[in-house]
């Protein structure tokens, strides 16, 4: 993975035609690059990414940004009032006591962070053993 200007890049290798290509996996507009070398794909990455985005400001058009910090979920009512109910007795609002929740699991499993790297092996296991 790699990342510029909050954009998130997926690689893959084609051994048959020899290239680096990937695509942004962020957003829903489609931004594309390639390169035949580490250093070309990541100069190709770049420069669709600012491609993409003077496209729009030529249309009068606001781009695709990564991840808006706002998303709905459907969940059960019980759960719903449970997870209001647990947000209240901690004293937090519902929406500071649900992304508090959500960053304690990301931590958890130690995903993937904006930059593309994945957290270390060994700070994995040990939030795993805690």
């Amino acid at each position: 993975m790699m990342e510029y200007k909050g954009y998130i890049g997926k690689v893959d290798f084609d051994d048959e035609a020899g290239i680096f290509h990937g695509e942004v996996v962020n957003i829903r507009d489609v931004i594309t690059f390639q390169g035949q070398s580490v250093a070309e794909l990541k100069k190709a990455f770049r420069d669709s990414v600012d491609d993409y985005l003077a496209f729009c400001s030529e249309r009068g058009e606001d781009p695709d940004r990564p991840f808006s910090g706002q998303f709905v979920t459907r969940i059960s009512p019980e759960l719903h009032r449970q997870v209001n109910l647990a947000a209240a007795v901690s004293g937090k609002s519902l929406n500071a006591w649900v992304a508090e929740q959500l960053q304690a699991g990301v931590q958890r499993v130690g995903v993937v962070k904006a930059t593309g790297k994945r957290a270390p092996a060994k700070a994995r296991a040990a939030r795993k053993a805690t």
